[in-house]
């Protein structure tokens, strides 16, 4: 199975990039050239635990769906989202933070099979891959650029 891992490295708390990574109003900014909207379960805040986000997003012409679930978490050093339903035959997705001199280092372990058989092991191979890997970047670039400025923007806010 293809397997994207990436380091970020970000100048900013650990627990911040963390809640910003769990953030679905980051994750959404982050998308924006494919449109993804949050359409059932978790739709706002952060995501946690056990709690699901149904995403729908144009990738390659086509309108698609894919369902994620947080099936694991240690605050503030990992949680794993799974696809529950979806295009893919298997996604999982573990991100992991370590706190680092003064820096957060920011890891992806990003597992994914492609479906239809030998033709979406090519596609894979050839396109999706490298198409993911982008998309994980700008991504992690967003996450970066955020937590570095000290925003909090996308965090739920604290009572007074």
């Amino acid at each position: 199975m293809p397997t994207i891992e990436l380091d970020t490295k970000i100048k900013a708390d650990v627990q911040l990039c963390f809640d910003l990574s769990r953030s679905i109003e980051l994750h959404l900014l982050s998308t924006k050239r494919t449109r993804e909207e949050a359409i059932a379960g978790v739709t706002s805040g952060l995501i946690g635990l056990e709690e699901s986000v149904t995403w729908e997003a144009k990738h390659f012409g086509f309108r698609q769906r894919l369902t994620s679930k947080i099936t694991a978490m240690e605050s503030p050093f990992y949680f794993r989202d799974e696809q529950t339903r979806g295009i893919f035959k298997k996604l999982v997705h573990d991100h992991y933070f370590r706190q680092e001199n003064g820096l957060t280092i920011m890891r992806d372990h990003f597992l994914f099979e492609a479906p239809f058989g030998l033709i979406g092991k090519y596609f894979s191979k050839i396109v999706l891959t490298n198409y993911l890997r982008k998309f994980l970047t700008e991504r992690n670039n967003l996450i970066k650029q955020y937590a570095e400025r000290g925003h909090a923007d996308f965090l739920p806010r604290k009572p007074d």
